[in-house]
């Protein structure tokens, strides 16, 4: 049951979803890419206009997605849960981040010197680094979410508060604090209005034609908002923020039901593997590409370092499966989990 009291079902795996995390991560990848490119080369590219489009919901929707199952497993006992909602992510979190700093230790030792890098390091553990402060978040609203629930505060009420916490203008410095008092309405809506993202998505399968013209209305008026500089007013951020998680339900679900979300569907299904390893192959294209000047155009570059973060990762999975080692990168081992699980479970998934 969500916490507004009504079912959702149990799934193995449902296409819109999978499509609609396939979307989100390849947004955020596109984001960290061209904003990447551009400080680089030091100019804009035509990629930007769809990044600056994007901002108002590409980490809402990756948030309300987020929490979309949480009904599923709420109710289950501390330890289940913790192994599941907080051990798990843990592990990628300080796996990852080891790895992002083994290899940029070098260049940080020659501006902050060793002992500046090992207490980057460590900082990093209070304050989200970089590209992993998302797996880091999570965690915290799975944990929180049960806690309010476990005490049977009422969801009207959370909501509202998570609410309020949003169009507040929170900003501490610290990733943490500022990035959930800017999200946690969205993955909390999630929870509690699981059903009705189902039922929007199969409503918007049986009246495409009502969908699209839906989707033209909310784009022209997002695309408004967001390129005449009201895009982060108080309440025009969270209702923005909003109508495009909905939107991007709405094209998933559309995009299946027209049989064209296979590749996004598998994105999705690998959301974690691309999210926690295209930083490198991100960056190395990014320096290529730029250092050899055989690409022009910064539009171009951004797409096609854009691509390379999120095929590169796929690539590296495959590479794991062909020959049956590495999986420790993107799987859980036995010795990193409360509870035990099988040997060969599928892929854990960040939005799940």
């Amino acid at each position: 049951m969500t916490a507004d009291g009504t079912a959702i079902p149990r799934p193995g795996r449902v296409d819109w979803v999978d499509a609609a995390k396939g979307l989100c991560i390849i947004f955020v990848v596109m984001m960290h890419s061209t904003l990447g490119v551009q400080n680089a080369a030091g100019e804009e590219g035509w990629l930007g206009l769809v990044v600056e489009f994007a901002r108002p919901f590409r980490m809402p929707d990756f948030f309300m997605i987020s929490g979309l199952f949480l009904a599923l497993v709420i109710d289950r006992p501390w330890r289940t849960y913790l192994d599941r909602k907080l051990v798990h992510f843990a592990y990628f979190y300080v796996l990852w981040l080891t790895i992002q700093f083994a290899v940029k230790a070098p260049s940080m030792a020659g501006e902050v010197g060793w002992t500046g890098v090992a207490g980057q390091y460590l900082l990093a553990y209070v304050q989200p680094f970089g590209t992993l402060w998302f797996i880091y978040m999570l965690p915290v609203m799975f944990v929180i979410t049960k806690l309010l629930h476990d005490r049977g505060v009422p969801w009207q009420v959370v909501l509202a508060g998570a609410a309020l916490l949003q169009i507040a203008p929170i900003s501490t410095g610290s990733v943490l604090i500022d990035e959930f008092c800017s999200r946690y309405v969205y993955f909390h809506a999630g929870y509690v209005f699981a059903t009705r993202a189902f039922a929007i998505a199969a409503w918007t399968r049986a009246h495409a034609t009502t969908g699209i013209l839906g989707l033209i209305t909310w784009g022209v008026v997002n695309g408004v908002l967001v390129f005449s500089g009201f895009a982060d007013l108080p309440v025009v951020s969270l209702l923005l923020g909003t109508a495009g998680a909905l939107a991007v339900i709405i094209v998933s679900a559309l995009l299946t039901r027209a049989g064209l979300a296979g590749w996004l569907a598998y994105c999705g299904v690998n959301s974690i593997v691309i999210y926690l390893a295209f930083f490198f192959p991100m960056a190395a294209t990014r320096i290529i590409l730029l250092k050899t000047g055989v690409i022009g155009d910064i539009g171009t570059i951004s797409a096609i370092v854009t691509a390379a973060g999120v095929l590169a990762p796929l690539v590296l999975l495959w590479l794991i499966a062909r020959f049956d080692i590495g999986w420790f990168l993107f799987r859980r081992p036995a010795w990193a989990r409360l509870e035990a699980g099988p040997p060969r479970r599928p892929l854990p998934q960040a939005a799940e």
